[in-house]
């Protein structure tokens, strides 16, 4: 259990990241040059750590499986960036911002990396204004925030429903002109399949050329990955649906460590499950309960009538609702962070008050605010006697203008019109805190391999806040390892092209194509979706919202028989040398089927709840998450032993020094 070493450098909290910028090793714009990096995903953090890196002058590659970076998956985001400019006037600062992250995170995080993140987001907003990203802006011109869950201020900048896809476009835009200078390889199409090491270093990685099979040798200096979060583990989750954890878990088993992989978020307003036929889930915005109210029958008998069709929502009177985000955390409301707001709607939905067929659901209703707007905009159009079809017309108007594009997306799903009728919502796997752990740089434990945005660990604790997933990726790509990353290269300036004929390379390359064979030779009687499937049910009935001891213990057992069936029973057709999008499925499920159980047993070992690892066994009385700080506040990194029931551990303490370690509460 060694006490890893995160660099993090000495000085006061403010003047950290200052400091180290300073001191930090630099390369000559002329030998930058003759450096080469790989960056792995192409979306909101890798896109623009390629773009900032190809502007420095370094020679990028960029390797994604999408056939555009602009289809990365951070296009999917919706509500908004958090940033810490304090436009609304409203009290927001870095501290505050600093504050909130660590509290929304259980104290769980790095302090130094939490400040660092909240002292650049306000160039993040300069940078993409300047990109010409479109955020939304108020009557007079300038720009407009909006609330997000676990803070008491308004900081969320925000395009619409369509904040992830407008700030892609910019890093995207960013790209091609580096594209265009040459400075830029994008490799669309290919997917990373092993990371090869030369002499302790991270040098290449082997790709899969998707289109036509080939498997590919590609060398660098150094080599990034900014490949996303592990949440399609559970199969039914709000990412795309080509999402996965393979790049992350090839270096984890080359000798990155894997830090808390049990703290993975669960978002409280997703349109729900359906039925069985259903292979992802889709995300309602956070931003939608800044107006909209979470709500339940107060009578189990309503409930009942709702869910069989016998009444609808309207028909319910306020005083036969049960508003219970407002009545247990009267001072956040409906805007408590995601992880509370997720296991409060479980509690009601278990305890019988749930409203769809399933009993799986509970209301979000926007009657009250677009009553509220309505009133105001009449107001300011001189009509101080509206009449109530007014007052519902001008409301919707409002609505419509902030939400138009997620209203239209439910109403396209569930065929239900959400200005009508309340929406139907619960929670589901959104976003993975734990990730490859890093140090201050951003370098994992193997030296030359970065990892940045969801694919490390470093900066949410044990449950992100609404906003932050877009800061983070834009932070540590634009302004975070475009200085940390040169204090490696540094060293390398002589070193010269890396050649991709070494034994180190055919090896890795033999490695992959190994396993590619084995998939296609299998001639198993179950699709790869069969198995993911099933991983899926195991993962969200025994690690999802809700863990205990039990469960945990037995999961890592089926898991583990799982896999072994899988190995044995999987049919992959088609061949290796042509596009074979079952192939690529195998090989990801493949990894899912491992770190599924390295995600049960960091659960099991973290005997407290904390953020979005709740362990039914650690709760206080009014069924709040119970940490035990004496105990567990230390992040766990786990490292690769060739089974994942035999990881080794090791922690690195987490000290609090500018911030004071309390009970979260929200009340």
């Amino acid at each position: 259990m060694s006490i890893l070493d995160s660099k993090i450098p000495k000085g006061p909290l403010a003047d950290k990241w200052t400091k180290h910028k300073n001191d930090v090793n630099l390369v000559n714009p002329a030998n930058k040059r003759n450096i080469d990096v790989i960056v792995v995903g192409t979306g909101l953090a890798g896109g623009s750590a390629a773009a900032t890196l190809a502007e420095l002058g370094y020679n990028v590659k960029t390797f994604c499986y999408q056939d555009s970076p602009r289809r990365a998956h951070s296009i999917a985001a919706q509500g908004g960036i958090n940033a810490a400019k304090n436009y609304q006037g409203d009290g927001d600062s870095n501290y505050r911002l600093f504050y909130d992250t660590v509290k929304g995170g259980d104290y769980r995080s790095r302090e130094a990396n939490v400040y660092r993140l909240a002292e650049v987001s306000a160039n993040i907003i300069d940078q993409c204004v300047a990109q010409g990203v479109p955020f939304a802006r108020e009557y007079g011109g300038m720009l407009d925030n909006r609330s997000f869950g676990g803070v008491l201020v308004s900081r969320t900048f925000y395009a619409k429903g369509q904040t992830g896809q407008q700030l892609l476009l910019g890093a995207y835009s960013a790209m091609n002109r580096q594209i265009n200078r040459g400075k830029i390889t994008p490799y669309n199409r290919h997917e990373m399949l092993d990371l090869v090491i030369v002499d302790g270093k991270a040098r290449g990685i082997i790709a899969r050329d998707l289109i036509t099979g080939e498997i590919e040798r590609h060398s660098a200096h150094a080599v990034v990955i900014a490949s996303g979060g592990y949440g399609n583990a559970f199969f039914l989750s709000t990412n795309a649906m080509g999402s996965n954890a393979t790049a992350a878990w090839k270096i984890h088993k080359r000798g990155a460590y894997f830090a808390n992989p049990c703290y993975t978020q669960i978002h409280p307003t997703c349109i729900p499950v359906s039925g069985d036929h259903q292979s992802k889930l889709t995300l309602m915005s956070e931003s939608l309960r800044n107006d909209g109210r979470i709500w339940v029958p107060k009578k189990k008998e309503d409930a009942i009538a709702i869910r069989e069709g016998k009444k609808k929502a309207k028909d319910l009177s306020e005083d036969e609702r049960d508003y219970y985000l407002e009545r247990r955390y009267p001072s956040f409301g409906n805007l408590v962070p995601r992880d509370v707001a997720s296991r409060a709607a479980k509690e009601r939905c278990d305890a019988g008050f749930g409203v769809n067929k399933t009993g799986q659901a509970v209301f979000l209703d926007f009657a009250s605010a677009i009553e509220r707007y309505g009133k105001e905009q009449a107001a300011m159009h001189g009509n101080h006697n509206p009449s109530k079809e007014e007052i519902t017309k001008l409301g919707k108007e409002v609505i419509e203008n902030k939400y138009g594009n997620l209203f239209q997306m439910y109403e396209k799903i569930v065929d239900e019109n959400p200005y009508d009728s309340p929406m139907m919502i619960y929670p589901a796997v959104h976003y993975t805190m734990g990730g490859i752990w890093v140090d201050y740089n951003l370098q994992s434990t193997i030296p030359g391999c970065y990892v940045t945005g969801e694919a490390n660990f470093s900066d949410h604790g044990a449950n992100r806040l609404g906003a932050s997933a877009l800061m983070q990726g834009l932070a540590d790509g634009y302004f975070v390892l475009p200085y940390t990353i040169g204090d490696y290269l540094s060293k390398d300036i002589k070193t010269g092209a890396i050649p991709t004929d070494s034994k180190e390379f055919e090896e890795a390359e033999n490695k992959v194509r190994e396993q590619l064979e084995k998939l296609i030779n299998n001639k198993g009687s179950h699709s790869v979706d069969y198995y993911h499937k099933k991983l899926g049910h195991i993962m969200w009935n025994k690690c999802g919202m809700a863990r205990n001891a039990k469960d945990l213990a037995s999961a890592m057992t089926e898991i583990r028989a799982l896999r072994e069936e899988f190995w044995k029973e999987v049919k992959v057709p088609g061949e290796l040398n042509e596009m074979n999008a079952e192939l690529e499925k195998a090989m990801r499920v493949a990894d899912f089927l491992e770190l599924g159980e390295l995600f049960a047993k960091d659960a099991l070992h973290r005997n407290e709840s904390c953020g979005g690892h709740f362990r039914e066994e650690y709760q206080t009385e009014e069924g709040e998450a119970l940490r035990d700080d004496e105990n567990f506040m230390y992040v766990a990194a786990w490292e690769y032993t060739g089974d994942p029931a035999t990881e080794v551990l090791h922690k690195e303490e987490l000290k609090y020094e500018n911030i004071e370690v309390k009970s979260r509460s929200y009340k």
